[in-house]
């Protein structure tokens, strides 16, 4: 398991067991985030340092390569000129490049293949940071959708209880009583009938006397 891998476990793990115990999901994701752009920047900063040391390797293989090719070629012209013993320490000299070469050479291979494994994961921690960036901003909305739903909820839950209905039909129910009660009162002020009603009642007595009496004539008459 690489170190990217484990730190990247840990911090799941660790956010896991808050986000149990959190009352806001979104502060602790925010601070997950933060904290994985910390472990990138961390990332990038080994990615590059080994990368420095590859180019390092490369650039000692390469010129202990080029050492030992130029040790052979002088060995030829010492020969050429006759010069043995000039030829012979060249040669040596070209053998002792050519291991270095080699020895620079499995260690730039080596290091080149770790390098580019880091910058594999490097870019997955990249690639996981921007998808849960997307994740963190849709669960916001979620969340804050959430939590407006459940305060129009607890504020509407007053409005619907039995008690509250209740007591407005009590309400109700006195102003009605109220209502009665000055209907009444009214009533009581007139002292009865009212002045035109007496008149009105006065009028219709006399109109039947008036129509009995002409009964009267007319069976007197013999009609």
């Amino acid at each position: 398991m690489s170190l990217f891998k484990r730190i990247n476990d840990n911090i799941r793990a660790n956010l896991n067991a808050l986000l149990d115990k959190a009352e806001d999901p979104v502060i602790l994701l925010n601070q997950y985030l933060l904290d994985m752009g910390d472990d990138i920047a961390d990332a990038e900063n080994a990615v590059a340092r080994q990368l420095v040391v590859v180019h390092k390797l490369k650039r000692l293989y390469e010129e202990a390569a080029a050492l030992a090719d130029k040790r052979s070629d002088q060995a030829l012209m010492a020969l050429q000129k006759e010069r043995e013993d000039l030829a012979r320490e060249a040669l040596k000299e070209k053998n002792l490049y050519v291991s270095r070469a080699s020895d620079y050479k499995q260690q730039y291979d080596h290091m080149a293949e770790i390098a580019d494994s880091l910058k594999i994961q490097l870019q997955e921690m990249k690639d996981e940071f921007e998808r849960l960036k997307a994740r963190r901003d849709t669960l916001a909305a979620r969340a804050q959708a959430a939590k407006a739903q459940k305060n129009v909820a607890d504020s509407s839950r007053g409005f619907v209880k039995d008690s509250s209905r209740g007591g407005f039909e009590r309400m109700e129910a006195k102003v009605l009583q109220m209502e009665a009660e000055a209907q009444i009162a009214a009533g009581d002020l007139s002292g009865g009938r009212s002045v035109d009603q007496e008149l009105e009642a006065l009028g219709a007595g006399d109109a039947i006397e008036r129509e009995l009496a002409e009964l009267k004539a007319k069976l007197e008459a013999g009609e």
